[in-house]
């Protein structure tokens, strides 16, 4: 694995990358890449990051997993490739979105349009084996990841975290909750999506907030 990352994420996490978990992490990856399949595709491995500099994140989405299925995965959590049929998960968050505001800017599953407007859409462990959910958790990605939200916390405020499920909402932890949103909820997966996400109310939420800040609204 290259950690082919966007500019201003490898001056954030320079010395990150130097750790010794992260150096075991390259090397079971490379491993993995070499032996099994395994998804997102290698020069998407990062693509939350390429997507959106630190600068312009305005807000932050955390999923867990990438999807384990041919042609799901390209870096972007809850996000498919086009001409993929909607995950569940990401079909309750479109069914928020139109509760919200009457429509869906785009019904594709790709999400790249969020990201190109400022949502960093970060899962928790960046890459899985074919067909094996949760398969490369505990190697050295969620300790990655916690530092990535850890820095950009430090770094940057008046950003909004939309927290969906107890993974996601343990994050807020390293959150300074009077310098930023943080908007906690159910997941939108069909087994909570009814205990909390429908009803929510995050897109509207997220997008009144970035307006008072003098930002423009996110297209959902």
């Amino acid at each position: 694995m290259d950690v082919c990352i966007e500019p201003s994420w490898r001056q954030l996490l320079s010395d990150e990358f130097e750790k010794p978990y992260f150096q075991r992490l390259v090397q079971f990856v490379r491993n993995e890449y070499g032996t099994q399949t395994c998804y997102p595709p290698g020069p998407l491995i990062f693509n939350a990051f390429n997507s959106c500099p630190v600068d312009r994140v305005k807000v932050v989405i955390i999923g867990q997993d990438p999807y384990h299925e041919p042609g799901q995965a390209h870096g972007l959590c809850f996000s498919v490739q086009d001409g993929v049929d909607l995950p569940p998960s990401l079909r309750n968050i479109y069914t928020e979105i139109r509760q919200e505001f009457g429509s869906v800017h785009d019904t594709s599953g790709n999400l790249q349009r969020w990201a190109d407007q400022g949502v960093l859409l970060l899962n928790a462990t960046l890459t899985v084996r074919a067909h094996q959910a949760a398969s490369h958790q505990g190697q050295g990605w969620e300790t990655f990841t916690d530092a990535v939200i850890a820095r950009l916390a430090a770094g940057r405020s008046h950003l909004v975290y939309l927290l969906w499920g107890s993974y996601a909402q343990r994050k807020a932890a390293v959150i300074d909750p009077s310098q930023n949103l943080i908007l906690r909820s159910a997941h939108p997966s069909p087994l909570s999506a009814y205990r909390g996400f429908f009803g929510n109310g995050h897109f509207k939420k997220a997008n009144d907030y970035l307006v008072q800040q003098g930002l423009d609204p996110i297209a959902w």
